[in-house]
């Protein structure tokens, strides 16, 4: 699990999850689906069916790290103010 705590958190890992075996299934049923026929023809259209379930990954990894940014950020403004206090009351 990259995410802790809520159940947004819960959710988002739900979701990852699921993208990943759209990934894996989507490539491993296409390739036996189209293996008898061709083997290049089968790489192509397992790679084919990847992308939805890889563009839900890259997603949600957007989400994670956009997430995990923002509370990087709060830590630091908090930090930077309680510097800027003690240098105003020095």
């Amino acid at each position: 699990m990259r995410l802790k705590g809520t159940s947004l958190s819960f959710v988002i890992n739900f979701l990852l999850g699921v993208a990943w075996a759209t990934v894996f299934i989507g490539a491993f049923s296409t390739f036996l689906s189209f293996y008898s026929q061709s083997f290049f023809f089968a790489i192509i259209a397992a790679v084919v069916a990847m992308l939805p379930g890889m563009i839900g990954v890259l997603l949600l990894e957007y989400f994670i790290v956009s997430r995990d940014k923002y509370f990087e950020l709060q830590k630091q403004t908090a930090l930077l103010q309680k510097i800027l206090e003690q240098q105003q009351t020095s």
